[in-house]
Parts: structure tokens; C-alpha cells; sequence
């Protein structure tokens, strides 16, 4: 199998329901920081950790992901040559320095079932997976750098997981495995939402994965779970019982900017380190 991943996969159709009534027209990825769509912040986050082919699968109403990663001829041609024009050097940067390619998740059946809609998009090598909800930021180096360099050596799936409060397990993802080496895990259990007293552990996963190609035949074969959709956390159980699973104690910190409470959280931090 390769080593090195080119490609990054992000999930981008669900509807965004707790930010209504602004998301009935507006993406949630598109929700910006500051001036910065969420989902810009992952793909700049993707290309720092050298991944230059941005696979994005949507859904209906998502068009203005596509325009914003396009040139917008009447805007440059509007703003060229004024002060205004500095605006758009970043989002330049990012179209200039990746390939963006789309496709559709037709029915909203779970981040299972989204990943496998991009499998024609990825193909059959390792790749990353963001969460734009969840916005990371380490000064040092992002977090999917680190999850990168980590495959590089252990050539498996990743999962990054961080300690949760015990009473909010039912909102995440939750791992339980054998600690070694360095902030690394080695998955044997993995329950979706689980209740506080039925949790294996406080580790929760957050939105950065790296995949190998062999999760698209498992989640072919995986029943809908928790809430009658297509569970990732059933699929990577299944190669996590065969040891092909670890979960990365990641070094930075870590947004939930799919509640309205952890957007502005996040909306302070960045206000904070910009300075103004």
C-alpha cells in the first residue's frame, strides 16, 4: 500500500440544523470565522500537511461551497487594483495551490454513508477525512500534519481523539484500546454516542481521520446503527478488531463549531489571535 496520502475527503451535505435559520440557505461550511468559511479553514489545513486534491461531497443547496473555491471574474474585475484586492489573496492562494473535485450524497444517511458516496472521488489509496464543524488549530503544526506523519510509520487507520467530559459521551464517537507509544491508542472498542454509563472510556473522536482504502468494502457491508445511519465508528470497528486501528491523542485544540456555543468559542479564540 502507498505511503503517502494526496487526497483529503470532506463531508458536506448534512443540513446544518442547529444554526437555523441562517443554514436554510447558507452551508453550514460556509459559516465564516472571523472572514473565513469553515471549511476554508480545513482545506488550508489539509494543504499545510502536503495534501493538494480536495474531495468534497455535497449536497442540495451546497453550491455556494463550489462558487467559493472558483474565481468570481466580476468581483476580481470590481476590486483589481484597489486595497480591497489584499481580500482575496488567501482564498487565491488556496485555488491556485490545490484541485478541488465534487460529488453528491443524494440521501443523508450518516458520515458512513457520505464517505462511501466519495470512494469514486478517492479510489484505492489511504486518505485524510475533516469534519469542518470541527476547526483545530496548533501554532506548531496542524493536526492532520501530525495524523500524516503518523501514517507514514504505521500505515494503518487513524482516528484523533481527545478526553471529554464522562457526561457528554452520547455526542461522540467513543474508543477504548491499549495505550502506547507516545499519545497513541490501539483501538479494540468503539461505540457511536454511547451513554455515559454505558461509555468504554472518555476518549472521544473528533473530525480528522486518516483511511485506508479497505474501509470502502467494510462499509459496503455495515448495517445502519445509532439513529438508522451508516455509522464510520461500526465500520473502523470491524478493522479495529483486527488491529488495524489506532487513535491519536492530538496536540493542539479543537473547536465544536457544529454548536452554536463552541462557534463563538471559537469566534473569541481567533478574534483573540488575530491581534485586533
Amino acid at each position: 500500500m502507498r505511503t503517502t496520502i494526496t487526497k483529503c475527503l470532506f463531508p458536506a451535505a448534512g443540513y446544518g440544523t442547529r444554526f437555523l435559520p441562517a443554514t436554510k440557505a447558507i452551508p453550514k461550511e460556509m459559516l465564516p470565522v472571523l472572514t473565513k468559511p469553515l471549511l476554508q479553514y480545513g482545506v488550508e489545513e489539509a494543504i499545510e500537511a502536503g495534501l493538494h486534491t480536495m474531495a468534497i461531497v455535497t449536497g442540495r443547496g451546497k453550491r455556494a461551497i463550489e462558487d467559493h473555491f472558483d474565481i468570481s471574474y466580476e468581483l476580481e474585475h470590481q476590486i483589481k487594483g484597489t486595497a480591497k484586492e489584499e481580500y482575496l489573496t488567501q482564498i487565491r492562494n488556496v485555488i491556485n495551490g490545490c484541485t478541488f473535485s465534487y460529488t453528491r450524497q443524494i440521501e443523508m444517511k450518516g458520515l458512513g454513508h457520505a464517505i462511501l458516496t466519495g470512494e469514486t472521488l478517492i479510489g484505492e489509496e489511504p486518505f485524510a477525512v475533516i469534519l469542518a464543524d470541527d476547526l483545530c488549530d496548533n501554532a506548531e503544526r496542524g493536526v492532520l500534519s501530525q495524523m500524516v506523519e503518523l501514517y507514514k510509520e504505521y500505515k494503518c487507520c487513524i482516528v484523533a481523539v481527545e478526553e471529554i467530559p464522562k457526561e457528554d459521551t452520547n455526542k461522540y464517537g467513543v474508543i477504548a484500546g491499549e495505550p502506547f507509544n507516545d499519545n497513541l491508542v490501539r483501538v479494540y472498542n468503539m461505540v457511536e454516542k454511547p451513554e455515559p454509563k454505558d461509555a468504554p472510556s472518555n476518549l472521544a473522536i473528533i473530525g480528522r481521520y486518516i483511511l485506508t482504502p479497505e474501509i470502502f468494502d467494510v462499509l459496503r457491508e455495515t448495517k445502519p446503527g445509532k439513529g438508522g445511519e451508516i455509522q464510520i465508528t461500526d465500520a473502523l470497528l470491524q478493522l479495529a478488531k483486527e488491529g488495524q486501528v489506532l487513535a491519536y491523542k492530538f496536540k493542539g485544540r479543537r473547536f465544536d463549531c457544529g454548536s452554536v456555543d463552541g462557534f463563538v468559542e471559537a469566534t473569541n479564540y481567533f478574534y483573540g489571535k488575530s491581534g485586533k
